[in-house]
């Protein structure tokens, strides 16, 4: 007795059933892996994947972690801080739904030009989810993650609150976490108490925050300062003209940046295992650099 076979339309309808029910699976087995952020709409983590990581690194060399951290609310947090890091980090980061697809497709190509892993295209709430829960491994899953908690986070926690998450926990140093602990290490006063300045120069470091030191006023960061505050004075150009108003030019331009005073490098210029910096802070949110995946890098 011969069984019929399903015909070759049956077959392939078939087969793309399995296959659809196997990716409906394995989503719904991802969605369930993902971590529970509501309890970040009131509280601040205890710890990050980030400061675990660093505590592993410390200890597989015979020392502990010298961790400085210091958690702050927002109204502590330098207003021109928040605007020089979302201008250097994720220009679109006010209008983008936690995932910029266009400097994903940017990083994209880039890579693909480059022939290695150059640009992550992560958006600031992307580098949050990293540094909460992910670690530096540049890979299609760990992208994957990324996007998926990252538009879990702005679904749950609105931008404000991301943005006040990631201020207070990037790295920022060698065992420095967070705007207020690295305001502190840097320039010996408080977040909120930060100048224009260096409120910029806190902002350009953290592609390679473990290489970069803000307050020594180096080729690296008075470059990229420089480019930084000319960004932020077009823009308040762009919002003055369409405002119908007319700024004076002295008001928004930057100040010319003071001769160089040396090496703007901290003692131990070693980039960070999993960082690669690069000369300038661009334009846009197509990252490459470490536990920040900044303009830079990812």
């Amino acid at each position: 007795m011969r069984i019929a076979r399903p015909s070759r339309p049956a077959h392939w309808l078939l087969a793309g059933l399995l296959l659809a029910s196997s990716c409906a699976f394995l989503a719904a087995l991802w969605v369930v892996w993902l971590p529970d952020v509501s309890p970040l709409k009131k509280n601040p983590p205890a710890t990050t994947a980030y400061i675990e990581l660093r505590k592993r690194q410390a200890k597989a060399k015979g020392r502990a972690l010298d961790l400085r951290w210091t958690w702050v609310p927002s109204g502590a947090i330098s207003e021109d801080l928040k605007r020089a890091v979302v201008t250097a980090e994720d220009d679109e980061f006010w209008r983008h739904d936690g995932v910029d697809w266009a400097a994903i497709r940017a990083a994209y190509e880039r890579n693909r030009k480059a022939g290695r892993f150059a640009a992550g295209g992560s958006t600031i709430t992307m580098q949050l989810a990293r540094n909460l829960y992910l670690s530096p491994s540049k890979n299609p899953l760990r992208k994957a993650k990324e996007i998926l908690i990252a538009r879990r986070l702005e679904r749950e926690l609105g931008k404000r609150r991301v943005l006040e998450l990631y201020l207070n926990v990037v790295e920022w140093g060698k065992g420095v976490f967070g705007c207020e602990a690295a305001a502190r290490a840097y320039f010996q006063k408080s977040c909120a108490e930060l100048s224009y300045e260096e409120a910029v120069a806190m902002a350009v470091v953290l592609p390679n925050p473990r290489r970069w030191n803000p307050a020594k006023r180096g080729p690296y960061v008075e470059r990229n300062s420089a480019r930084i505050m000319g960004r932020i004075a077009a823009a308040d150009r762009a919002r003055a003209a369409r405002a119908g108003e007319a700024p004076a030019e002295a008001d928004l331009a930057p100040e010319a940046a003071p001769e160089d005073a040396g090496p703007d490098a901290t003692e131990d210029p070693g980039e960070d295992d999993d960082a690669s910096a690069e000369p300038e802070v661009y334009s846009g949110s197509t990252t490459v650099n470490s536990s920040t995946g900044s303009a830079l890098s990812e």
